[in-house]
């Protein structure tokens, strides 16, 4: 990195001794007055007045946010990790895989290794500590935060302004979009935050990155928005807001605040070299945190509306290639075999330019608005075929892995197996259409319970299993008889979801 020094005015004065008087006061008259000799009068009211403005701006915000902020604590048990310091879990870097693209945030590709940690420093069957923030959003005790921070299972303890601690009765998550909602009880009515608008927020805008990095709690930091709709590949909804706001670890699930002290987004991510803030910073908008927190509150489960096609961002080749005079809209690359577009029409080929009368720039402004998009009538689709624009009728379906616990599905008896916190359903025709199986056999995941064995294996509802140990499963009574004979050492499964199948060890 480079430094520059800047050498006091009154130095440069001293060499034109040899000018004479009037020379160096000719020079001094064109550099201005030293430093030292600057008083408050030759400083422009005008530029404190407006610096103080937006100091004060600042403070009203913190103020009006900082009462509905709190800390978030969640202790997980670690499993034990073996007596050989060297061979740890088996995992690289010995760390279990589920928590490996979290800590990648903070530390990158440097991950701490421990199997090479002292044998003493080794976790063994104790609880592990990570610290969050997260903002209260509603009176009664619901919490706004990141499922990474509240989803791993384990006691979740909330920390309020006021110093008091309480442990969530109810944490609701969604890995997809890495939101969750907390909800504590008894202590009484609480200071909720604002919500905003974070379609209104623009390139430039002033936000505030309010929590608790590295455990400091009621941190404030500054900056302006520096993107939006950034897809950084973290979580399978991406539409990330860019700030240069100082966020480091401890901020996830903490707000974001626009000047007017309302909620904008949900800190989630940097982007670090060294594990600590390099300006570049990523939070959830608040319009997606809000739509999928109202779902996970009313239903637990957030329903997510589906088109079926592949899409990809058109570049100037491809423009010049289909003919089209722009670089806005969403090319489709593949049509989904029985899903909502193909039963519309849609062609591989395709540009999708609006959607139900909303301008469509990207593919992730696509995604945005079908997701969202009510599934009880038929959504116009404007796409652009060759030279020829086209209006479309697309009639919405649930998005597969979604379906299996929507309410326009066909309810079918649920077999709970407690000990690996999991429930099942027969897999019937209908629910392999909605899921997008083609002659798929085997049991329906319809509900994982956070933190449990299934669901640190990688299960989720809308999975299929096909096989337990080496026995096929046609039926929830086959399953329920195959997980019988579990054995300590854990329970093979062959899990198939619309992208393939894979094989899973549930302990």
């Amino acid at each position: 990195m480079k430094t520059f020094h800047v050498s006091h005015p009154s130095r440069w004065l001293a060499g034109f001794g040899a000018l004479g008087l009037g020379s160096a006061l000719a020079v001094q008259s064109m550099i201005g007055p030293p430093a030292a000799l600057l008083s408050a009068a030759d400083v422009s009211p005008a530029a404190v007045a407006s610096a103080q403005d937006l100091s004060t701006a600042f403070r009203s915000a913190s103020e009006n946010v900082m009462p509905a902020v709190v800390t978030i604590r969640t202790e997980v048990p670690v499993a034990q990790m073996g007596d050989d310091p060297g061979q740890g879990n088996g995992l690289p870097n010995g760390i279990p895989e589920e928590m490996q693209p979290y800590l990648k945030r903070f530390f990158g590709d440097q991950l701490p290794d421990m199997r090479q940690m002292p044998r003493g420093m080794l976790p063994h069957s104790r609880p592990s500590a990570g610290m969050g923030s997260g903002v209260i959003i509603d009176s009664s005790g619901l919490i706004l935060t990141n499922n990474h921070v509240a989803g791993g299972g384990g006691k979740v303890v909330v920390q309020l302004h006021d110093g008091r601690e309480f442990e969530a009765v109810e944490v609701k998550t969604d890995p997809q979009s890495d939101i969750a909602v907390v909800r504590i009880e008894g202590a009484g009515t609480l200071p909720a935050a604002k919500l905003g608008d974070s379609d209104e927020l623009q390139i430039g805008d002033w936000v505030l990155a309010v929590g608790a990095p590295f455990g400091l709690q009621e941190t404030v930091t500054a900056g302006i928005i520096s993107a939006k709709s950034r897809g950084i590949g973290i979580t399978e909804r991406a539409d990330f807001l860019q700030t240069d706001a100082a966020i480091n670890p401890g901020n996830s699930g903490g707000p974001l605040v626009n000047l007017h002290g309302e909620v904008v987004g949900i800190n989630t991510a940097i982007s670090t070299s060294g594990g600590g803030n390099d300006g570049v910073g990523f939070a959830v908008p608040v319009n997606q945190a809000r739509w999928v927190s109202d779902q996970l509150i009313k239903d637990g489960i957030v329903q997510r509306a589906y088109l079926g096609v592949g899409i990809q961002r058109l570049t100037s080749d491809l423009s010049k290639q289909l003919g089209l005079k722009s670089l806005e809209g969403a090319l489709v690359s593949d049509v989904r075999p029985g899903s909502p577009a193909e039963k519309a029409g849609l062609k591989s080929g395709d540009v999708i330019v609006e959607f139900n009368g909303q301008q469509v720039e990207d593919p992730h402004r696509l995604q945005n608005l079908v997701e969202r998009a009510p599934m009880s009538d038929d959504q116009s689709v404007v796409v652009l075929r060759g030279e020829e624009r086209m209006t479309v009728p697309v009639s919405l379906a649930p998005l597969p892995g979604d379906a299996a616990r929507s309410e326009t599905a066909p309810a079918q008896p649920e077999t709970k197996v407690e000990s690996m916190g999991l429930e099942v359903s027969d897999l019937t025709a209908d629910v392999a259409e909605r899921l997008g199986f083609k002659d798929a056999k085997g049991v329906v995941i319809t509900g994982v319970s956070a933190g449990s064995s299934a669901d640190r294996a990688g299960l989720e509802s809308g999975m299929v299993i096909a096989r337990v140990g080496d026995k096929d499963v046609q039926n929830a009574e086959e399953f329920k008889a195959a997980v019988a004979g579990a054995h300590d050492n854990g329970l093979l499964m062959l899990v198939r979801t619309p992208r393939g199948s894979q094989f899973v060890v549930v302990k």
